[in-house]
């Protein structure tokens, strides 16, 4: 060991006798948490946080017990979704309480601790991550049968933290018809093989649109790729969901919970 060592092994590159390689953190004995899936996008605006609210709402359908835990600690929008008006409270001054959903989900979210939804989080990485960590260790989750991570965007500082200190069971890819969804895809599936999570199945937002009037399906954004990205990664499990104007009026008046539709049906039952 160096005598400069400080014993944050996650952030120093020597090899070194007493190196510490398993970063999970455990949840406090108030939290029994079965399995846990992270949702996670190589770029943001491809609706990342619609996809964890709408596996949430049917794995809670299905009468699981469900949380949330919102890792996007810069652009936390899941509160919204679902409506949430109170604010986290704390346990004996140390743990912190989840706030439940209308329907039973719980959520615990950064905007559920601040003074003003609006208020920014001008907070540096590692604080970031810290945060995270916290909302793993310190949310008293009781018993959770499953557990949605709704992770930024990209391969920074934050997913690293969650690849790291939580174990998950797997991870749901989003991404959106585009040209750049096999690099962007790849970027995430990459680096889930490196840290040794599996890929349960990937999600294809905004994948068409569907006319009221006449049914005539019309690709916005150009036709899916989908498929044969996830032939090429070797995931097996494929979603579409279309462009409904309904998503985001719900999500807009916090009323995911309320959503119609069985595009993400399958891949629920197989997660």
């Amino acid at each position: 060991m160096s005598e400069n060592c400080t014993h944050d092994c996650s952030t120093c590159g020597q090899n070194c006798s007493e190196r510490k390689t398993d970063f999970t953190e455990k949840t406090n004995e108030l939290s029994h948490v079965k399995k846990v899936i992270g949702i996670v996008s190589g770029k943001g605006g491809v609706g990342k946080s619609l996809v964890t609210s709408l596996l949430a709402v049917l794995a809670n359908r299905k009468g699981y017990n469900t949380a949330i835990l919102d890792a996007d600690i810069t652009g936390p929008s899941i509160p919204k979704a679902f409506g949430l008006k109170d604010k986290a409270e704390s346990m004996d001054g140390k743990l912190i309480l989840p706030v439940v959903s209308k329907t039973g989900i719980k959520v615990m979210s950064i905007n559920l601790l601040l003074d003003n939804d609006t208020d920014p989080v001008v907070w540096r990485g590692p604080v970031i991550a810290g945060a995270v960590k916290q909302f793993w260790t310190d949310v008293v989750w009781g018993d959770v049968d499953y557990m949605f991570v709704d992770m930024p965007p990209g391969t920074g500082d934050v997913p690293l933290t969650v690849f790291q200190s939580i174990k998950l069971d797997g991870i749901i890819i989003v991404t959106s018809p585009q040209d750049l969804v096999s690099m962007i895809v790849g970027k995430a599936v990459k680096m889930a093989k490196l840290m040794n999570v599996n890929v349960l199945g990937i999600v294809e937002n905004y994948s068409f649109y569907k006319c009221p009037d006449c049914g005539k399906i019309h690709s916005v954004f150009g036709e899916s790729k989908i498929e044969e990205v996830a032939k090429n990664f070797g995931i097996e499990n494929v979603a579409k969901i279309p462009i409904n104007p309904d998503f985001a009026k719900q999500a807009d008046r916090g009323l995911i919970e309320l959503f119609e539709g069985d595009f993400l049906d399958e891949l629920s039952d197989k997660i």
